[in-house]
């Protein structure tokens, strides 16, 4: 076993919580950062699911990239959901922790990650949210295609790559895609951001009508592979850099990603 705390520091290495958004609620969100943690459960989002699965598995801590308290509660009302579901982990025993934007914005992270399984090499930065001595960090990634392809091609490659379904596109007039702007979750706030960057198409999540139209208006093709789609592969990779952060410590920890969360929405044809 290890103590939450020494967890709690390796998630801080790997997603600083200086880099969250102002908005947002990072950290420790429920428990003890002295109670003491055997399995560890990896999860996007701490729903009914996912706390059903940490009490069959035994675990002590849930890592979700989303907050479980995200705004501010004058209430624990255990006859509606969240209130339910935090009281279920608080009787269990089982601690709960976010890493969010700062997720998002860390090296080797949401974004990163989701360069890296679209195939993009010389990455670089997208909407800049820090810089300090000579660093620059940002919310999503820019970068280019080993090679040009034509835009459904590329939306076939995003939807293989992510193990989506579906992807949705707005095309815009014919366009070769070279260079590629991510964003993990919720990101058409940054569509013109990515016109400005020089991107041929932007890949996110969660866009509206009037945003793709807006995006393909300004030259630029727009794929949504949705918010569960381009957030979830990170999850795998926060597991292993998480023991390998902790392996060098006196104790053992399980680290296991969520085998039964799935995106909320489901295709019908």
């Amino acid at each position: 076993m290890l103590s939450c705390q020494l967890i709690m520091n390796a998630l801080e290495r790997i997603a600083p919580r200086r880099l969250a958004e102002d908005w947002d609620n990072p950290g420790l969100l429920v428990g003890s950062y002295a109670q003491k943690i055997e399995r560890v459960l990896i999860a996007l989002d701490v729903d009914d699911a996912v706390t059903a699965e940490a009490i069959e598995c035994r675990a002590d801590l849930i890592v979700a990239h989303h907050p479980a308290i995200f705004c501010g509660m004058k209430q624990l009302r255990t006859d509606l959901p969240l209130g339910k579901r935090l009281a279920a982990l608080i009787t269990h025993n089982i601690a709960v922790a976010a890493a969010h934007t700062n997720l998002d914005v860390a090296r080797g992270g949401v974004n990163d990650v989701l360069a890296a399984r679209l195939g993009l090499e010389k990455l670089s930065a997208f909407v800049v949210t820090h810089q300090e001595n000579g660093m620059t960090e940002s919310i999503g990634r820019v970068g280019t295609l080993p090679a040009p392809t034509n835009i459904e091609d590329f939306a076939r490659t995003v939807r293989e790559r992510l193990c989506v379904s579906h992807v949705r596109l707005a095309a815009a007039a014919p366009r070769p895609v070279r260079r590629v702007a991510v964003c993990g979750g919720a990101g058409a706030d940054f569509i013109d951001d990515a016109v400005r960057r020089g991107a041929d198409v932007y890949v996110t999540g969660d866009v509206k009508y009037h945003d793709a139209q807006r995006a393909v208006e300004q030259g630029m093709h727009i794929i949504d592979a949705g918010h569960f789609g381009t957030e979830s592969p990170v999850l795998a990779v926060l597991a292993e850099r998480l023991r390998e952060e902790l392996a060098s410590e006196r104790g053992d920890v399980e680290i296991f990603v969520t085998n039964t969360q799935r995106d909320v929405f489901d295709v019908i044809l």
